[in-house]
């Protein structure tokens, strides 16, 4: 009996001395992706920050009201999309789905069907086509729209973003004529006649006529595409491009406990952005920071707009173009090298890549922490390759664009333009660190496809068997770096989130799966147990 009540004073003693957090992680394989990528098994969070972290026994001073036993299952810091577009995705769930269009009498019919479901939309918009993907690779007309639709306006657009087709009433609104000429852009015209297809800047010259969308629109489309994020273990978003009225309605969610997922933003080269934002500065709240500027070199290859050095394998003397002059570009960078804004710059094509890194390289002036951004870096001259890290230029770079692009990048580049392309381990030994992302909506939003990608070189559907271009593939390591504190180094937020360690906020998620381990046939089948943002749980039972 002595020997009971002595037990139970201890432990009341052990209780009364322990530290009081809100949330205990036990029995883990905890990747802190430290600077020594070191595992650990348990983790404490007080008010949405980690307090300790290391082994049970290390952490068995503190108690919590609420404590998780793991059962050995893997947890990394959440994970963070260096370059993606998510109110576009948002707004993409509430438009028609061509995602996977075997042709484009498919993508019409799916199209009809949208329209029969939804008869009070003033437009009809839709995303996701790939003329690549279709019998003969051709683009479409829109004799079928117009047919169809011919009192109300019609926008598909491509799946990169940077093409489109519309029908003749969408054409009317917005006034465009035959051969009409634009820079950076180009209204399709056949034997006189549009045939409803625009690339580039000529997209929005249609798109600028589209109803505003109201703020109750905005909560719609932005909660349900935080929903997908959160169950694919995204915590941070890379916004790619967005006007200063958009960021409003995020840091309105946001303030109102809405949304709860962190956005890292960069604005659109757009002056009535410069005219809000430039001289006040990065704006920064707890879950949203707005520090970067995006600017577009050039297009996508799949529609070949992206600015080549010589021509394109599959189109005799065309080079693909510049959406804006390169005395443009560099008065950008003259502006921004003042500032301590990101410039952030889409660039596909050799070409355009090699004019926009020797503008950087004119006001970066050698090694810098200026962390200026090259999005895509798709295709590289091997002559280029070293400015990237000559001048510490960022390429931000997203894997399932090489798996899904191998099957027509050939044809667009030839066989030896095509070995300097998607890159990524050329572009990983430059500065030796690399952002990951995936640009959905352009590309799937799974991570895991982003995994699979980097460090196996295929798609989906295990295509190729052996890889594309294996050499340049990244180690699992190196991958989840990338889509961790990479990916949050890019963003200037790695005193912050990106990796599992004291002092750092709690944004964490639990897999059914140890990425690190999981056999090449599990990657996809790997699922989100558990999501938390700040501390809190966001997904998961």
């Amino acid at each position: 009996m002595k020997r009971l009540l002595l037990f139970a004073a201890l432990f009341i003693l052990l209780s009364c001395n322990s530290k009081k957090a809100d949330l205990i992680i036990r029995n883990a394989v905890i990747y802190t992706v430290d600077s020594n990528f070191t595992t650990a098994e348990a983790m404490v969070i007080k008010d949405g920050e980690i307090i300790a972290i290391g082994r049970n026994i290390d952490v068995s001073e503190y108690s919590a009201d609420s404590i998780v036993d793991a059962k050995g299952a893997a947890i990394f810091p959440g994970f963070i999309d260096a370059h993606a577009h998510f109110v576009s995705y948002g707004q993409s769930l509430f438009a028609v789905n061509l995602f996977g269009c075997n042709n484009w009498q498919e993508a019409l019919e799916r199209v009809k069907k949208f329209a029969a479901e939804h008869p009070n939309e003033a437009w009809i918009r839709g995303r996701g086509w790939d003329q690549n993907k279709w019998p003969g690779k051709s683009f479409p007309n829109n004799d079928s729209l117009n047919a169809l639709f011919p009192g109300k306006p019609v926008l598909l657009t491509r799946v990169d973003g940077h093409a489109a087709i519309v029908n003749n009433k969408a054409l009317e609104l917005a006034g465009v004529k035959p051969g009409q000429q634009l820079t950076g852009g180009e209204v399709e015209t056949k034997n006189g006649k549009l045939t409803g297809i625009l690339i580039d800047n000529a997209v929005d010259l249609v798109s600028a006529k589209i109803p505003a969308s109201t703020s109750a629109d905005y909560e719609k489309t932005l909660l349900a595409a935080q929903q997908n994020c959160v169950a694919q273990g995204l915590t941070t978003i890379t916004d790619c491009g967005l006007m200063y009225n958009e960021v409003a309605q995020i840091d309105t969610l946001q303030q109102n406990n809405k949304l709860k997922l962190r956005l890292y933003v960069m604005l659109s080269d757009d002056t009535a952005n410069y005219n809000r934002y430039l001289l006040k500065g990065p704006y920064k709240s707890d879950l949203l920071y707005v520090k970067g500027i995006k600017v577009y070199a050039d297009g996508a290859l799949g529609s070949r707009g992206a600015c080549l050095l010589q021509p394109y394998a599959d189109k005799q003397g065309w080079k693909g173009f510049l959406l804006s002059s390169p005395a443009h570009f560099d008065s950008i960078a003259k502006m921004l090298s003042e500032t301590n804004w990101q410039m952030c710059t889409h660039a596909i094509g050799d070409s355009g890549n090699r004019i926009i890194l020797n503008i950087y390289a004119k006001y970066l002036k050698g090694k810098n922490d200026k962390r200026w951004r090259i999005e895509h870096a798709q295709v590289v001259d091997p002559a280029d390759f070293h400015l990237f890290g000559d001048y510490s230029i960022i390429p931000s770079v997203q894997p399932t664009h090489a798996t899904s692009d191998m099957y027509w990048a050939g044809d667009r580049l030839g066989k030896e333009r095509l070995r300097s392309a998607y890159a990524y381990k050329q572009l990983l030994q430059q500065n030796n660190w690399l952002p990951l992302g995936t640009d959905f909506p352009v590309e799937d939003i799974s991570p895991f496809k982003t995994f699979l990608a980097a460090v196996f070189r295929k798609d989906d559907k295990g295509f190729p068997a052996t890889g594309f271009q294996m050499e340049n593939s990244l180690s699992r390591e190196q991958t989840i770096r990338g889509m961790t504190i990479w990916a949050a180094k890019a963003n200037c937020m790695e005193k912050e989130v990106g990796s599992l360690e004291k002092g750092k906020l709690a944004d964490f998620i639990i897999l059914s799966d140890d990425l690190m381990k999981v056999d090449i046939n599990h990657i996809l089948s790997t699922t989100v147990s558990a999501t938390y943002i700040n501390g809190k749980k966001v997904y998961g039972k």
